[in-house]
C-alpha cells in the first residue's frame, strides 16, 4: 500500500472514532466578555450535522447563523447568517462548500445594509 493511502486510511479511521465521541445533541449559553450573550445548539443524526448560533451584544446588536453539513467522501456544508447592528442596519449572507479528498470549492453571497449584494467563489487543491 502506498504511504499516502495509509495516511488517508488512518485519517478516515481517526475521523470515525472522533465522530462517535460527539454527543447526538448539545446546547449551551454563556455571557460574553463585554456584557453580551451567546447561545449555541448543535445536533447530529447519522452523518448530518446541524447547528445554530445566536449572539447579542451589550449595545443591542444581534447575530444569528445556522448551518448544516453532510459528511462523506465529499463533505458538503451550507451556512446562512444575518445580523442587525445597534443602529438598526442589517446584513445577511449565505455560503455553501464542498471538500473532497483532493480539492474543495465554496461559493457565497453577502448582502450589506445598503442592499447591495456581493458574490464570491473559490477553489483550492489539497
Amino acid at each position: 500500500m502506498l504511504p499516502s493511502a495509509k495516511i488517508h486510511l488512518f485519517c478516515l479511521g481517526a475521523m470515525l472514532v472522533a465522530s462517535t465521541a460527539v454527543p447526538a445533541a448539545a446546547e449551551w449559553q454563556r455571557p460574553t466578555a463585554h456584557g453580551g450573550e451567546i447561545s449555541r445548539t448543535v445536533s447530529r443524526e447519522g452523518n448530518v450535522h446541524t447547528g445554530s448560533t445566536t449572539r447579542t451584544g451589550p449595545n443591542g446588536g444581534t447575530y444569528t447563523s445556522s448551518s448544516k453539513c453532510v459528511a462523506g467522501v465529499v463533505d458538503r456544508c451550507a451556512r446562512s447568517y444575518s445580523g442587525t447592528g445597534p443602529d438598526g442596519q442589517s446584513f445577511s449572507g449565505k455560503r455553501v462548500s464542498a471538500r473532497g479528498p483532493f480539492r474543495g470549492r465554496s461559493a457565497g453571497s453577502f448582502t450589506g445594509p445598503d442592499g447591495n449584494t456581493a458574490f464570491g467563489f473559490r477553489r483550492w487543491r489539497r
